[in-house]
């Protein structure tokens, strides 16, 4: 089984284009399980048009509740609280969900008890199957935090289905950015595929992800999406993978063929044998070389 995890430096990348086809590609050469990692926005399930199976909660913390029966009003509470989340009342005070951070202090200092520490539902995850096969995904709720946590959770159950099904392939879309839940879904993958774009920040952006990989030392390879919309940064980009001997895979061209393929709830790959198409192929090949070059 070989973990493959696409990242980008940041967001709007064509990342999730890049690793629905990849998990189509993926499909054609042995059983595959997908983890959706980006749970603050996730959007691979808008073409893998999935069926949802089975669904849970996720708590990534506790927050404090006034028993308004117990609460006598002293006011410690509110003078202890750092972040303004006790709501003053005149027989009994109140919590503010969204500024609560779950510290516990007025817990531990309430003089009559009238304080808990509650679990709080921060967002659900999902196991879904379809038409490349079973694809573990989440939703994180507005507000909440502790995205981290949620990938980790949503990439266990992943592995798991994996390992009983003896999955050749797992294709892990990540969240895009260098934060912890980037960190969640590459540690522990056996190649990453970094998706740049030709920018002004093309460049930067791609060091900073190359920057994590290489902490965690996950061979990298990189292509660069809409590449012939401004070829100088593309072969800036070029002369940078080179400097840094990171193979530069494929230069994927702007086409509307993606967005039609979008409309038909299919992957690029599916949709046709575009020029888009052929470079995916293209990093796809690459993925498996590499892959059989580290064994």
């Amino acid at each position: 089984m070989k973990q493959i995890v696409i990242l980008s430096g940041k967001g709007g990348t064509g990342k999730t284009t890049v690793a629905a086809a990849l998990a189509h590609l993926a499909s054609q050469n042995g059983n595959v399980v997908m983890v959706d990692a980006d749970v603050d926005a996730s959007n691979l399930e808008l073409v893998l048009t999935p069926v949802i199976q089975e669904q849970g909660d996720f708590s990534s913390g506790k927050k404090a509740v006034i028993d308004p029966v117990l609460c006598t009003a002293c006011g410690r509470c509110a003078e202890l609280c750092r972040f303004d989340a006790i709501i003053p009342g005149a027989d009994a005070y109140r919590v503010d969900n969204l500024a609560c951070e779950g510290c516990a202090l007025c817990y531990y200092q309430c003089p009559t008890d009238a304080i808990r520490m509650e679990e709080v539902v921060s967002g659900r995850w999902f196991r879904s199957e379809t038409r490349f096969g079973p694809l573990f995904h989440a939703r994180l709720y507005p507000g909440e935090e502790n995205s981290g946590k949620l990938v980790t959770l949503v990439r266990q159950k992943a592995m798991h289905v994996a390992r009983a099904t003896q999955a050749d392939w797992v294709i892990i879309d990540g969240s895009p950015g260098i934060g912890c839940p980037v960190i969640a879904a590459a540690t522990g993958a056996d190649v990453a595929v970094l998706v740049a774009e030709p920018t002004l920040s093309g460049i930067h952006d791609l060091e900073r992800i190359l920057t994590t990989t290489e902490h965690f030392r996950i061979p990298a390879l990189v292509c660069v999406n809409k590449s012939d919309i401004n070829p100088s940064r593309t072969a800036q980009i070029a002369d940078f993978c080179k400097a840094r001997a990171i193979p530069l895979v494929a230069e994927i061209p702007y086409d509307d063929a993606v967005t039609r393929a979008m409309v038909r709830g299919q992957t690029v790959t599916e949709f046709g044998d575009s020029a888009v198409a052929q470079q995916i192929r293209r990093v796809w090949n690459a993925v498996r070389d590499s892959l059989h070059q580290g064994r």
